[in-house]
């Protein structure tokens, strides 16, 4: 059994973080380790949709078995913005202006609930297989955290006292959506 998966992405801090959870049992590669330079189209409705035109486009052009993610944060109190366009919620992508523009939306609103939400679609042999992960939990007034990317500093999910931001890696991988959606990944890959 052939024991890399490719993970469509040029993102290396969700392909450290993913392969992270995946060792020992899995080496993760990425487009740049495959050779792909393309800066693939993401113009889907959904977080399903986005992660399955990373994947398709993948195996198609390389047939390779591969998976990806589409991931963002839904905030309740904004009609679950940004969702799909998390990473350039303020027009640019940038992890500090993108988080500043979430808080300039939210200045003065109560409601801070909001999730985090991934979708993994897998490339097997052709066939397709979606897995959703999501965390519930609360947007702060200003980030705290040195660790992480993208929302993490402002997110602290529920039962917890300390942001994604402010976890070690390890706790984070434990708990986060990514790691819920990776561990079905993981779960489907040991049987099939």
């Amino acid at each position: 059994m052939n024991n890399t998966l490719v993970f469509a992405t040029n993102n290396l801090h969700k392909t450290a973080e993913v392969a992270s959870i995946l060792a020992p049992q899995y080496a993760v590669v990425n487009l740049k380790d495959i050779g792909c330079h393309v800066d693939i189209v993401e113009d889907g409705d959904s977080f399903a949709a986005n992660a399955m035109l990373k994947c398709s486009y993948v195996f198609e052009n390389y047939q390779l078995d591969c998976f990806a993610d589409d991931s963002g944060l839904e905030v309740e109190a904004l009609d679950n913005e940004p969702g799909i366009f998390s990473a350039r919620y303020s027009g640019e992508r940038g992890d500090i202006i993108n988080m500043d523009f979430l808080l300039k939306k939210l200045q003065g609103v109560e409601n801070r609930n909001a999730r985090f939400v991934t979708v993994i679609s897998l490339m097997k042999n052709g066939q397709n297989y979606l897995f959703e992960g999501k965390i519930e939990g609360k947007i702060l007034r200003a980030p705290v955290g040195d660790n992480g990317f993208g929302y993490d500093p402002i997110f602290v999910p529920n039962g917890y006292d300390l942001t994604f931001a402010q976890m070690d890696s390890e706790l984070k991988n434990k708990i986060s959506h990514r790691a819920q959606a990776m561990q079905k990944l993981i779960a489907f890959l040991k049987v099939n």
